[in-house]
């Protein structure tokens, strides 16, 4: 009787992480004030605090919910049935490059837009974009061995390093594209994907 009592707590929380978010992905983090979040999101400024203590806990529980959606993709994608390991690898590409084509090229990517900005800010949020990212990287290395293993895709070295490097690759591409407001970058980093995975298909 009592299981349902926390719901309107946890929607007023999540929907204000969710529209913090949302903003933040296109403006980051120093440009937007609470003010504009609570607004946006309809709760009233006196509130915020007792849902996170400081704007800069709101932005680690920010990353860490977008953390957690965003494995828990990968996660999907990578057992995605009917698929080889190669093919499912390729699908996570086109959803990355679709996501950051997103409003001329803004993009939807916490880890791109706020990496380098937060990463000098907060410790604490800076731990959370090592974890996450040190997730996405461990998962698409299982996913590369997972395909060497059954013969869909072949590698020069380690999964692990070779994980390091793709990824590396399409962060610095999601840079490119941001600045020169052209997915081209993309191009060159689907291309060059392919050649690392000895993907011919």
């Amino acid at each position: 009787m009592n299981s349902a009592s926390p719901a309107p707590h946890t929607d007023v929380r999540a929907n204000i992480l969710a529209t913090g978010q949302r903003i933040m992905a296109g403006k980051g983090y120093s440009a937007v004030g609470l003010t504009e979040i609570l607004t946006a999101a309809g709760v009233p400024k006196g509130s915020f605090y007792h849902y996170f203590g400081s704007k800069d806990a709101f932005g680690e529980a920010m990353l860490q919910t977008y953390f957690d959606d965003y494995l828990a993709e990968i996660d999907r994608t990578m057992a995605a049935p009917g698929q080889t390991m190669a093919q499912r690898l390729m699908a996570y590409w086109d959803a990355w490059r679709s996501a950051q084509s997103f409003q001329d090229c803004q993009g939807k990517c916490l880890a791109v837009k706020l990496g380098a900005e937060v990463a000098d800010l907060s410790e604490a949020m800076r731990r959370v974009l090592q974890g996450g990212t040190d997730g996405i990287v461990a998962r698409l290395a299982a996913a590369i061995a997972a395909g060497v293993e059954e013969g869909s895709l072949a590698i020069d070295g380690d999964a692990m390093a070779v994980a390091q490097s793709l990824y590396q690759l399409w962060l610095g591409a999601s840079i490119m594209v941001k600045i020169g407001r052209s997915t081209q970058p993309f191009d060159t980093a689907l291309a060059m994907t392919r050649q690392i995975l000895h993907l011919t298909a």
